[in-house]
């Protein structure tokens, strides 16, 4: 199956949008590392109803008009990945949680380590809201999008919970 593609431009860099027939597969970063999220063959598909309502949504996100999101998604990964993305799915806006908080509430409570690594191959980025998990510091880490965007995202959604 080919998995259609958009270029989507947002305040924290170009985002490519990517859905297959189920949903939304993935958002990926500018500057991603090509390995991080593994996606098959792909065409430019600009008017593809997933990816055009996914590009709405975000600029509505931007614009402090949305706070969540109402796109299907597809996510692709093991059965402990798919369980961490979707309690990212979990954590409202405005509001953080750290890795181990996460390891609990999947039922591995020790394993705030992989859920790190889980969270490392997020592959939609801002939907599925990895820049709102911490370090057991409240320290931001690594973040495939960078730590400035990381800041960015956190920042905004502090500003717009506020209003």
């Amino acid at each position: 199956m080919t998995l259609a593609f958009k270029h989507a431009s947002s305040p924290v860099g170009q985002l490519t949008l990517i859905a297959g027939d189920a949903g939304l597969v993935a958002i990926l970063w500018e500057d991603d590392a090509p390995d991080r999220v593994r996606l098959g063959e792909m065409t430019a598909r600009p008017d593809h109803s997933v990816l055009a309502e996914t590009e709405r949504q975000l600029g509505d996100y931007f614009a402090g008009r949305r706070q969540s999101f109402r796109v299907p998604l597809d996510f692709r990964g093991s059965p402990f990945q798919k369980a961490v993305w979707q309690a990212l799915l979990t954590i409202p806006f405005g509001q953080t949680r750290t890795y181990g908080e996460i390891a609990r509430q999947i039922g591995c409570p020790s394993a705030a380590r992989a859920v790190g690594a889980a969270n490392g191959r997020n592959p939609i980025s801002i939907i599925a809201p990895c820049h709102r998990v911490l370090g057991s510091n409240g320290a931001l880490t690594g973040f495939a999008g960078g730590l400035p965007a990381k800041e960015y995202l956190l920042a905004h959604e502090r500003r717009q919970a506020v209003i």
